[in-house]
């Protein structure tokens, strides 16, 4: 079975972050609600606060097939400093391992080199961030083991790029009818 982390610091997008994990978990793929903090709550950006599966310091990342930043700020800011975080996101991306971020967060792969010459996309406010990538409007790019998506508008279609990349396109257009939702 695959295992998803989705990885929450103080200030991440709540509909962004719980969209994923709650699309993934009816698709059958085991999610990890992943604090940063070292606490096992987390508050969003907009004070809903959210108990955690586990804490970063109790992550086995060799269990991982990918790792989800959401956005939201100041969600992004405090994801991109986390240190320990970065590290592993940078042995994802040179092992060909997932790495999928929404909102403001593909701006960390931008900050870190792993954009140049992807199609991707972020919130439109942080697009120049997105360094060396071919940067679109399109709500959900998926590169290789890179997948980006613009926004809280978007994170359904995130979501099911996601479980596409696990089951396939069959399984996540079959949750999208199961959702109601219309695929892009």
């Amino acid at each position: 079975m695959s295992v998803v982390g989705v990885f929450f610091a103080e200030g991440y997008e709540e509909i962004e972050a719980l969209t994923v994990v709650d699309i993934l978990r009816r698709g059958g793929i085991e999610v990890r609600m992943i604090s940063v903090t070292g606490e096992k709550e987390v508050t969003g950006s907009h004070k809903i606060t959210v108990k955690m599966d586990q804490t970063l310091s109790e992550t086995d990342f060799l269990g991982l097939d990918m790792i989800v930043l959401p956005g939201g700020m100041p969600g992004t800011t405090n994801l991109e400093s986390c240190a320990l975080l970065m590290e592993q996101v940078d042995a994802f991306n040179r092992q060909g391992k997932g790495i999928s971020a929404i909102c403001a967060a593909p701006s960390i792969f931008g900050h870190r080199g792993m954009l140049e010459g992807r199609n991707a996309c972020c919130y439109p406010d942080r697009e120049p961030e997105l360094s060396g990538a071919l940067v679109t409007k399109n709500p959900v790019e998926v590169s290789e083991h890179v997948t980006t998506s613009r926004g809280m508008g978007t994170a359904i279609e995130f979501a099911l790029a996601i479980l596409e990349r696990f089951q396939g396109r069959e399984a996540a257009d079959r949750m999208a009818e199961k959702i109601v939702y219309v695929r892009a």
